[in-house]
């Protein structure tokens, strides 16, 4: 079992086996053992050390605390934070100080959360393998030759290399789940606006997301009742008897890896034996439908980018330049055609989960790739490596339902794989109840291999 999560670490406090000094102190030194990972852009060593000694006097005196009171965690380093830097993975902001927080900060502070640090991203978000021409590539903690995926690919890595508890990461075509999936955690993407998304830099503000990412089930319901005042561990039950799992019968199951495609078919067994239903759905939505989430994120990106592009179109890196740049020539028509058909879609997938409890996908069709490809091969077919990690993600950016991704195996080079599950709008709920079910039904093995991987018990922090 592994030993450093939000729910044992609460637990110790309670027994005062250790203090929150003591574990702050402890993921500082690990984060700076594992710098090479290249997961913290910021690291605020004194400013958490400060909120771990609050923390620790108010358990001493038995003053009432918060739901995560002297947890370390991360945020990505586009969400504001008061008095630290803000950099938005770039150089224009370098220097970013934001003189107030976020609101979801505000929220996680307000529950006793300690800030250590912000977590390298793909630069303004903008992309789903963190090669950060600035400040470096965050490197995947199961191979450091490998991607961890993008655009929040440094909360990805520290949290599946014990660098936090948890970190909150933002998602506009699949920018949570991409590095859950290619990390092996839980990440999840909420419904559309349930989280305040004050003070977070706007990718593309019909289509951006904010939420958290977690080593299991039970730590990613702690984060989202600390970020919604709503119970959710009363949901993580082992129980889908007779829930209704929706099987596409087409898009999830086109151009995919072979190896992905069996560890998914497996999943989908594991939770027939568990006593899910599972119907066969016909997906409204194809290959040509995607277009819709270049169109919206690249014209509201342009608009939000407008006055620095002009100022210090120089500054952004490569990739980030060259899409803005395409900005300038998408037609308010395109747009406006691009937010009806997305309409449309949210519509048709409503009543898809008129029918079904949940839907069941795999999270990605291919393996995270090395740090530096930009293509993709699958049955023959060359893809660019951005439209192909978005494929069956950014579908739900588009219809703004609530998505979350949970490992569900390796690959044969030991790279974790991830397992989507989605459910209908504000139904957080049955994501934890099938995402808890299905990790403690299936999870041990692949848990226990991360667990060895980049963990270490209590004990060693006193």
């Amino acid at each position: 079992m592994e030993k450093m999560t939000i729910t044992n670490i609460l637990k110790g406090y309670r027994c005062k086996d250790f203090s929150p000094v003591e574990i702050t102190e402890y993921f500082l030194k690990r984060i700076e053992k594992l710098k090479d990972l290249n997961a913290y852009i910021t690291v605020c060593e004194d400013k958490a050390l400060k909120q771990a000694r609050i923390a620790e006097q108010k358990l001493i005196v038995g003053e009432e605390i918060g739901r995560l009171e002297g947890i370390p965690i991360s945020y990505k380093d586009l969400i504001y934070t008061k008095d630290i830097c803000t950099t938005n993975g770039s150089l224009i902001d370098k220097n970013f100080v934001p003189c107030t927080n976020a609101k979801v900060v505000s929220r996680l502070q307000a529950e006793g959360a300690i800030n250590l640090g912000k977590v390298n991203l793909h630069e303004y978000a903008f992309g789903i393998t963190s090669n950060n021409p600035f400040y470096g590539s965050v490197r995947n903690p199961w191979n450091h030759e490998y991607t961890s995926g993008g655009s929040s690919g440094g909360s990805g890595a520290a949290v599946s290399a014990n660098l936090c508890t948890a970190s909150i990461g933002t998602d506009t075509g699949g920018s949570i789940r991409i590095p859950a999936s290619s990390c092996g955690v839980v990440g999840l993407k909420p419904t559309f606006g349930y989280l305040d998304g004050t003070g977070v830099t706007n990718l593309s503000w019909s289509l951006d997301h904010i939420g958290p990412l977690t080593r299991n089930m039970d730590d990613l319901s702690i984060m989202m009742e600390a970020l919604t005042g709503k119970c959710y561990q009363n949901n993580c039950i082992e129980d889908v008897r007779g829930l209704r799992v929706g099987v596409p019968r087409n898009y999830f199951n086109e151009q995919i890896d072979k190896e992905i495609l069996d560890l998914y078919n497996k999943a989908l067994q594991a939770l027939e034996s568990m006593g899910a239903i599972l119907i066969e759905t016909d997906i409204p939505f194809n290959l040509n439908d995607l277009q819709l989430i270049f169109t919206l994120a690249i014209a509201e990106a342009g608009y939000i980018h407008n006055k620095n592009m002009e100022l210090h179109i120089d500054k952004y890196g490569d990739d980030v330049r060259t899409v803005l740049e395409i900005s300038q020539s998408i037609s308010s028509l395109t747009y406006i055609q691009a937010l009806k058909k997305k309409n449309q879609i949210k519509k048709e997938f409503d009543q898809l989960f008129s029918m079904i409890d949940i839907l069941a996908t795999p999270t990605l069709p291919t393996t995270p790739k090395k740090i530096g490809v930009e293509e993709v091969i699958i049955e023959g077919i060359t893809e660019n490596i951005f439209n192909c990690m978005i494929r069956y993600t950014s579908v739900f950016n588009l219809t703004g339902n609530p998505a979350l991704s949970i490992p569900c195996g390796f690959t044969s080079e030991s790279l974790p794989v991830g397992l989507q599950f989605v459910a209908g709008a504000y139904r957080e709920d049955i994501l934890f109840r099938v995402g808890y079910a299905y990790e403690q039904s299936q999870l041990a093995e692949f848990y226990a291999k991360r667990g060895k991987l980049y963990n270490q018990p209590l004990s060693s922090t006193t």
